[in-house]
């Protein structure tokens, strides 16, 4: 009978101060894949995972994140897609908390593409590069064209941007030459 009650106080000491927990699941969104790169969300976070092209383990993974401060995926993608219109000389240098990450851009087979390289803690030594991706394949990343691109903004950040479009466009309205449009008085806005 001791021998019995000594086993279940030691079963029941153990289950009591066990070392694992379980956590809660948070599971991340997919925003965008193609081929080896990826984009996902979690909260207000955002990770690009991509195979690191520049090891000679082909299963090796990395990954770089950013909070989406104020509207910085959408900024991301827009720095990234105008250096396919108007390629920049040298690399793009971009610091995030943990890493600094440079977009490199070259042309293959005569179409603008884009590899991202990170420098993995800030550290020089250390260095991850995707493959190099095409303006379609950032647009499927992004989820540009899906009902994942509006995971970006917040519906108060969307009427803003809305409102912000329409200045724009009465503004270039308003900017045309004197020549092809008779000056007109301006009103006043009332608000």
């Amino acid at each position: 009978m001791r021998k019995i009650i000594l086993l279940f106080t030691c079963l029941f000491s153990v289950a009591a101060f066990s070392q694992i927990k379980v956590l809660k699941n948070e599971t991340l969104v997919e925003i965008g894949k193609e081929n080896s790169v990826g984009l996902y969300k979690k909260e207000n976070r955002f990770t690009f995972n991509y195979q690191d092209i520049n090891t000679s383990n082909l299963n090796t993974f990395r990954s770089f994140s950013f909070l989406d401060v104020n509207g910085d995926v959408m900024g991301l993608y827009k720095l990234v897609t105008d250096g396919f219109i108007d390629q920049p000389v040298g690399n793009v240098t971009l610091e995030l908390p943990n890493d600094i990450i440079e977009l490199h851009y070259e042309k293959n087979y005569g179409q603008p593409t884009v590899q991202f390289i990170q420098f993995i803690n800030k550290n020089r030594k250390y260095v991850g590069k995707s493959q190099f991706l095409n303006k379609k394949q950032i647009d499927k990343i992004f989820g540009i064209g899906t009902s994942k691109a509006a995971l970006y903004n917040k519906p108060a950040q969307r009427a803003a941007a809305v409102s912000n479009v329409a200045n724009t466009q009465q503004t270039y309205t308003n900017e045309a030459p004197e020549a092809t449009k008779p000056a007109t008085p301006k009103k006043k806005s009332r608000k």
